[in-house]
């Protein structure tokens, strides 16, 4: 059987159980691989697995999981822990029952594995049979043997878990078996001329133990015998500097022998009879947990041009490539000040993975406000999409990718889809994988100091669901500028990651800086003038360039003091001093570029300047002779700036007076030259918001918001928020009323749809009803107001909101457009449920949804009252009494939905909250797993938490783990409807409640209901109070308070639900009472 991966599971294709610990743990059941839990719960797994057939008490899987760490519920986590794990490896198995495979076992548990199939025990069974061929002088047998029983090994056994002190010995002694077989197996079939069999697990042996010189060893003398004797000499070489330079530490008579036997080998001499002594096994090696490694590639690093220093960041970063070989995803960010060599270092280590078969994808974030967005996901996708068959590209440019990768200028407004983030993330993800199955993937992303926000959180997401095979790597700046708030988030959820590194680049070494003066003018400098240049520099590699150009020009190389001198003070002196030697036109060009990025169009820019092409490229020329630029490698490759350092510092440089009429040079260029390029739309916006009032005002509001609308259709609904909003504040000083109104509509839009209606700006809202009413738009400036409305009701400020319900009531008892009295019965009807009068507000909707009975359409005010009314009127004929009208409603409005995720999110928030109303836990349980199955991730924050709350309230009713559900539904109304506070705030408290009350424990019961009244005096929200009262004679009565005051608060609640004409509570209570007579 085989995994989405293409790994195989292990056991063949009879087995019903499968599980892996040999690696990442994985459970396989029929053949599909199962979700084993979180990773607590994984862990206490491995331990079991790791002790199959043998007891391990609970105060050892305590010791083991938490160490000194010890919550004082331990004991009842790792119960928890088994039940659960219990159920994922046989579903059907009822709530308290043992099953099959983890039993009691005096005060602990064992795990049988006599009828799954374990990679652990089919290796070990695989390693006896070899042994027991070795001892019958099978040597063909064996090796067969071995190697079967080598490939059940896929990492370091429980790769990926974090472990306890206390644990490590464990999982180092299983590993230590695959240490053991691999020097066994080598002995077999090296002799035999089958060294190749055992390469790979030989590598992954010896990278999991990086210290075991005997293992090394082997692998070396394993290599050479399969005719692979440079990288045999590279192991030695990395194996030497990693003990030299950690340990410190010369190699072992092992590891020397193993290196001389390389040495001597001869194209005429036999590897099966040359390398036959190999080391034998130690009595003892500690196997090394850290894992850090290199292999030193000496020939590559000795080519011209290539990276000087950093020899202890290569090896790391070329570890993490060799790791994703092996299957292992790695998360890298390399951080460090402007110059040092971020992006050097990086191409380096592509390079390398690009020769050893890895395919690569490289995306630069750009400086600045011009910068389109997602652009540096837009590099990576479609690099990506290259490597992919040309029907499956079709298919994908189908999805949110084509959406990304579409360089349409045309650009309509559109409805923003809530969804459509969550899908570009899972498809990049998906795509990156699709890659990774045919060969390893590496993608970087440079510069994440530059960023947007969707950029960043794009990352982080590919980075906890990176796929096998793939290597992500960001580099980014520690100052210049500092790290922001969004790539703050960002370092802050890596470094939760198992997998995650982080390098700090540091200044180079005095002998490295003397390496990279004699390379760049060809004199070595002594020691001395080397240490002073580095010194000086801070081992800055730009820097330490720049001051060789310098020395290059004054021929010193002897004279600290005249090396001191030398050394500009800032990038901006370098610059100001070469741009000195430019003439006028030479300057202004190079400004011109400057403001236009980093990479050089030739064609743009010699538009922006009004000079001919082959005079551009003239100047070009000189400009690279002053070493400010580079130039393409042919005559198709772009000029670009010789670092981002220069280019900002001839920015700064260039008078602010200068400035504002350069970029409207460059916004004309933009417009001349390719109106229809969404990337360039995107410049041209920001040109012409920097030209300031030398661009015409409509001008500058329409291109900002073409440009919003772009990085929309993108899913960067921050960059598109940031240019609708400049956008309106330029049409608003311009007087443009028709234009701010459009910036306004799609602002609000968006942020409606990530941040629901409580994150909408109310100053934008009211803004854009007064435009829409003075340009006399009746239906958009009821619209606005319904949102202004709606933000109050569901953010629960009722006596606003019912003052807003009260003037759209009343604009519709004037208008003669249907919808726009429709609206004014919505917003009534919304406000009298909040208000508790269930009667009214059901009436209310009633006439709302008799207005609205039309075929739907695109309209805003429309299509909203349509999504909306339905569900409030199907919740409020549920309250009202009708159960059956309400779920036929219900069934009606899913129907409709269907395949919709926003709209099946809606439908479900308020069928659930119906259903647990209802008491009715089926009902809650298939519609919010109906709702999940659309929006998996819960992409609908708002909506979404109430149908979270609802399938654990329902899984709790119906029996299962009251306990640990009441503590996730109090952590997600903690989370998402307390601050700011949310509406239906105190039917959750009273539905926590009655979870509580299934769980026996009426004090915190009592404390939910607390919590709830507290909220409803506050607020004013009220349809629930009936629920809470009941919930609190309930609670009263498990108490064992006295029975006239449990019949009395009963009886309250019957009554205050029968005067609001919330029938569905009245009668419930009505039932309650009717239990207590018996």
């Amino acid at each position: 059987m085989t995994t989405a991966e293409g790994q195989s599971a292990p056991g063949d294709g009879n087995t019903q159980l499968a599980l892996q610990i040999l690696g990442a743990t994985r459970v396989w059941r029929d053949g599909v691989e199962v979700d084993p839990g979180p990773r607590q719960q994984v862990y206490l797994l491995t331990l079991l697995l790791a002790r199959a057939g043998g007891p391990v008490s609970t105060s050892q899987l305590i010791d083991l999981i938490w160490g000194d760490d010890m919550p004082r519920s331990a004991m009842n986590i790792v119960q928890k822990y088994v039940g659960a794990l219990r159920r994922v490896l046989e579903p059907a198995l009822s709530a308290r029952a043992a099953g099959s495979y983890i039993h009691r076992h005096s005060s602990g548990y064992r795990f049988d594995p006599g009828n799954v199939s374990l990679d652990l025990a089919e290796f070990r069974e695989l390693v006896r049979r070899a042994r027991a061929a070795v001892a019958g002088q099978w040597a063909e047998d064996a090796v067969a043997a071995y190697e079967q029983a080598l490939g059940k090994w896929h990492g370091p056994a429980g790769d990926g878990l974090t472990s306890e002190a206390n644990a490590v010995p464990l999982f180092a002694s299983v590993n230590r078996e695959l240490f053991d077989a691999c020097l066994e197996a080598a002995r077999v079939a090296v002799p035999l001329g089958q060294a190749k069999r055992i390469l790979q697990p030989l590598r992954l042996a010896a990278w999991i133990a990086p210290y075991d010189e005997t293992l090394q060893a082997t692998l070396m003398i394993a290599l050479a015998a399969a005719g692979q004797q440079s990288e045999a000499l590279s192991v030695f070489d990395t194996v030497r500097t990693r003990l030299a330079d950690e340990l410190g530490v010369d190699p072992g008579q092992t590891l020397r022998e193993a290196h001389q036997q390389v040495l001597v080998r001869t194209e005429t001499t036999s590897p099966s009879r040359s390398l036959e002594r190999l080391p034998a096994p130690p009595v003892s090696v500690e196997a090394d947990l850290d894992r850090t490694g290199d292999r030193d590639r000496s020939s590559r690093a000795r080519q011209p041009g290539r990276l000087i220093g950093r020899r202890a960041e290569l090896a790391l970063l070329r570890h993490a490539v060799d790791s994703a070989t092996f299957g292992r995803p790695q998360v890298v960010l390399v951080e460090g000040p402007p110059g040092v060599g971020k992006s050097r270092l990086l191409h380096e280590v592509v390079e390398d993975a690009r020769d050893q078969g890895a395919f690569t994808a490289w995306g630069r974030c750009h400086d600045g406000d011009g910068a389109p967005a997602m652009w540096p996901w837009i590099q990576i996708v479609r690099t990506l999409m290259s490597a992919v068959p040309q029907d499956q590209a079709e298919r994908w440019m189908t999805t949110q990718l084509g959406a990304l990768l579409n360089q349409s200028g045309d650009v309509p407004p559109t409805r923003p889809d809530p969804r459509a983030q969550s899908r570009l993330y899972e498809q990049v993800i998906s795509l990156a994988g699709t890659v990774a199955a045919k060969q390893s993937v590496v993608v970087v992303v440079d510069d994440l100091h530059w960023a947007d926000q969707t950029s960043l959180q794009l990352f982080e997401h590919l980075a906890r669901s990176l796929p096998a095979r793939c290597v992500l790597a960001g580099a980014l700046r520690d100052h210049a500028p500092a790290p922001h708030e969004e790539l703050q988030h960002l370092l802050a959820a890596l470094a939760r990651h198992d997998g995650h590194r982080r390098l700090v680049l540091g200044p180079l070494e005095p002998t490295d800086v003397a390496e990279l003066v004699r390379r760049e003018i060809g004199q070595t400098p002594t020691p001395g003038i080397a240490r002073s240049i580095q010194a000086r520099t801070e081992g800055n590699p730009f820097f330490v360039v720049e001051l060789a150009r310098f020395m290059a020009d004054s021929g010193d190389l002897t004279n600290a003091d005249a090396v001191q001198a030398a050394v500009p003070a800032t990038v901006r002196d370098i610059v100001r001093d070469r741009t000195s030697q430019l003439d006028d036109e030479e300057r202004r060009l190079i400004a011109i570029a400057a403001l236009m990025g980093r990479d050089i169009d030739v064609r743009l820019l010699s538009r922006a300047a009004g000079i001919d092409p082959s005079l551009c490229l003239k100047y070009l020329e000189t400009l690279q002779t002053h070493g400010l630029l580079h130039a393409p490698p042919d005559a198709t490759g772009e000029w670009r700036f010789a670092h981002d350092l220069v280019r900002e510092s001839v920015v700064r440089s260039t008078p602010i007076s200068e400035t504002s009429r350069l970029h409207l040079q460059a916004a004309d260029a933009l417009e001349s030259v390719a109106v229809h390029n969404e990337t360039r739309a995107e410049a041209l916006a920001h040109h012409l918001l920097a030209a300031g009032p030398l661009a015409d005002a409509a001008r500058t509001a329409e291109a900002l918001v073409a440009a919003g609308r772009i990085a929309a259709r993108r899913s960067a609904y921050d960059v598109a928020e940031k240019d609708l909003d400049i956008a309106a504040g330029v049409a608003r000083s311009a007087g443009l009323a028709g234009i701010e109104l459009t910036a306004l509509t799609e602002l609000t839009a968006i942020i409606g749809i990530h941040a629901g209606f409580v994150g909408t700006t109310m100053d934008h809202l009211d803004r854009a009803e007064s435009i829409a009413r003075a340009l006399g738009r009746e239906r958009e400036a009821t619209g606005f107001l319904f949102s202004r409305f709606l933000a109050h009701a569901q953010g629960l400020r009722v006596r606003t909101a019912g003052r807003l319900a009260r003037r759209l009531l009343d604009d519709g008892q004037r208008s003669a457009d249907p919808v726009v009295q429709a609206s004014g019965h919505h917003a009534w009807g919304v406000y009298q449920w909040s208000s508790g009068n269930v009667g009214a507000a059901y009436r209310s909707l009633s006439r709302t949804a008799a207005l609205i009975r039309a075929e739907r359409d695109a309209e805003p005010l429309r299509f909203r009252l349509q999504m909306l009314t339905p569900v409030m009127l199907a919740l409020n004929t549920a309250l009202h009494g009708d159960l059956a009208t309400a779920r036929e409603e219900f069934g009606n409005i899913e129907a409709d939905a269907v395949n919709d995720p926003y709209a099946i999110s809606i439908w479900g928030s308020f069928s659930v909250t119906a259903a647990a109303a209802a008491g009715d836990h089926d009902w809650a349980l298939r519609a919010a797993e109906t709702a999940i199955a659309l929006d998996p991730d819960f992409a609908f924050a708002f909506s979404g938490s109430y149908i979270r709350l609802a399938r654990l309230w329902a899984l709790a009713m119906s029996g299962a783990d009251p306990a640990a559900s009441g503590t996730e539904v109090d952590h997600i109304i903690e989370t998402f409807l307390v601050d700011p506070p949310r509406s239906n705030l105190a039917t959750w408290y009273a539905l926590l409640a009655e979870i509580q009350l299934a769980d026996g424990n009426a004090a915190a019961a009592a404390a939910a209901l607390d919590k709830a009244e507290t909220f409803i005096s506050a607020y004013g929200e009220r349809y629930a109070e009936g629920l809470v009262l009941l919930m609190r004679a309930r609670t009263l009565h498990s108490q064992g308070r006295p029975m006239e005051t449990v019949r009395a608060t009963a009886q309250e609640a019957r009554a205050l639900s029968t005067t609001r004409e919330a029938h569905l509570f009245a009668r419930r209570a009505e039932t309650f009472l009717a239990e207590l007579s018996r």
